[in-house]
């Protein structure tokens, strides 16, 4: 839409048990119409409502209507509009009251408001009073201390001090436009928007040094860059058309953010890689996906209103085929489908079979990464460890296993890293695993919940189902991992450490192979 933006930049001040409610309410109010010369009728603001946790914000109403705010424009909403928190399942938490910007754009009825998304009001400022504290049996409880904390979007607000009516039209964003514009050879300002909206979100997510998978914040990235690819097909654009759009911004925003122009190789590299993949399957997929969707209404069953008559879901089970076979992640699958919800219950239950095969294959193949339990294979085992944290200590705590195989001759570890090691660092981390050796630490085993090893700092794959205890290895104060074992008792048992290679696996996953003598 014209306000809202996957990635944003926010402004913000805390009070920390200082100043509340009147102080932050009438600063705020100063700051838009004084700093800023943000007319007083041009502004509208929310108040939380009350309920049964806790009541109505009058306190906030009566600033807002003492500072001119005209009661007209005071509108009053529940948690799911004006409530912050708490960040976890209990916390903090409080009420907030937002400030709006009313635009030129005409009312979208009698009733229209900031609540209706209308894009009349864009809200610019966001005020948080965390006075409650949720507890875990689900009470509301006032706190001793009560903090403030504010949230400003930056680019609705430059376009608000502009007189434009979306953030489309502000510096990098609107010459990011222009250029997917030039590439494209249909008009559709909807997809133009959603390739400059995600290439710059992409942008900075590669820019930390992440790159497109299927797990965490590289399925996220992905689903990005595949769903700008997708509307790059709706403008008619040709191919490589990624690394043209993000290149706009690495220009742009290069002297308030270097890392784009230090990580610009990375960057460019990486999209055109997913926007080659993706592009040699995104046509058969669609074609499947519009086949099966034709062939519900030709079956009898009927698509009427953007539900298919007699079921009301697409086949989950087909969606997840689609996922697996072409990489469109879910949320295209819907949007292609126009309305038509997937069968979300029966798409995680063949995602669920999925994984338990892959696990029991890999379990089948190496024996849960050991060939077997010999002196050898357990040296090695153990100096897993010890490469894993150094890996950790040289590049990043970014660096998370992602696979291992261990036999008498040498161990094998895959890891996430965007880029090849250099000398350097490959010789770093050998250095720091032998120096531990040479230490002759000690390894101690100790059973605990899941959460406390979390609590304790220990490393372990937390995607992965373990049972109520687990088994913690420390060695020394230098590496604690959650892991079944076997390991030597002492790190002096393990002579030294030599990295033999270092390569590529997949996309934003390395491979160290290395051995003992």
């Amino acid at each position: 839409d014209s306000w809202h933006l996957t990635f944003f930049e926010m402004l913000g001040n805390w009070s920390l048990g200082d100043y509340w409610k009147k102080e932050a309410i009438t600063w705020s109010y100063e700051f838009l119409t004084k700093e800023l010369r943000i007319p007083g009728q041009r502004l509208a603001v929310t108040v939380f409502a009350g309920d049964n946790d806790a009541p109505f914000d009058k306190e906030s109403y009566e600033i807002w209507k003492n500072l001119g705010i005209s009661e007209k424009n005071i509108y009053k909403y529940g948690k799911a509009d004006n409530w912050w928190g708490p960040a976890g399942k209990t916390g903090p938490c409080g009420p907030d009251t937002e400030m709006f910007f009313i635009t030129d754009k005409e009312p979208c009825g009698p009733n229209c408001q900031p609540s209706c998304q209308c894009g009349r009001y864009s809200e610019i400022w966001n005020d948080v009073f965390l006075e409650y504290n949720k507890t875990a049996e689900g009470k509301f409880e006032l706190l001793t201390q009560k903090n403030v904390d504010t949230g400003m979007g930056l680019e609705r607000t430059v376009a608000v001090l502009n007189g434009f009516n979306d953030v489309y039209q502000i510096g990098a964003l609107r010459q990011a436009l222009e250029k997917v514009k030039e590439l494209s050879q249909k008009e559709d300002i909807k997809a133009a928007r959603i390739i400059v909206d995600h290439v710059r979100a992409a942008c900075f997510i590669l820019a930390e040094g992440i790159a497109p998978s299927n797990v965490e914040q590289g399925y996220v990235l992905r689903r990005l860059i595949r769903r700008a690819i997708r509307q790059g097909r709706v403008l008619e654009i040709k191919k490589d058309f990624l690394i043209n759009v993000a290149s706009e911004f690495i220009k742009n925003y290069k002297l308030l953010y270097p890392e784009l122009t230090e990580k610009q190789e990375f960057i460019l590299t990486e999209l055109n890689k997913e926007e080659n993949k993706f592009s040699k399957t995104v046509e058969k997929g669609l074609k499947v996906l519009n086949k099966e969707f034709e062939s519900i209404a030709v079956r009898g069953v009927g698509i009427r209103g953007g539900m298919i008559r007699g079921k009301n879901l697409f086949s989950g089970k087909i969606a997840f085929d689609i996922y697996q076979t072409y990489g469109f992640p879910l949320e295209m699958i819907e949007e292609e489908l126009k309305g038509v919800p997937v069968d979300k219950n029966e798409f995680q239950k063949e995602f669920a079979k999925h994984q338990e095969l892959s696990r029991k294959g890999a379990e089948k193949k190496f024996a849960g990464g050991l060939a077997d339990h010999s002196v050898e294979t357990t040296r090695l085992h153990t100096a897993t460890h010890l490469l894993h944290k150094s890996l950790r200590t040289v590049l990043g705590d970014h660096v998370e296993q992602k696979g291992s195989n261990i036999n008498p001759e040498r161990l094998r570890f895959d890891f996430s890293h965007p880029q090849k090691l250099t000398d350097e660092e490959k010789k770093k981390v050998q250095d720091i695993v032998n120096e531990q050796i040479k230490k002759g630490l000690s390894v101690a085993v100790e059973e605990m919940t899941v959460d406390q090893a979390k609590k304790e700092g220990a490393i372990g794959l937390f995607g992965e189902k373990y049972g109520e205890k687990v088994k913690v290895y420390s060695i020394g104060d230098f590496s604690k991992e959650i892991c079944g074992g076997p390991h030597v008792k002492n790190t002096s048992e393990l002579g030294s450490f030599i990295i033999i290679k270092e390569e590529a696996v997949s996309a934003g996953i390395r491979r160290i192979k290395a051995k003992l003598e």
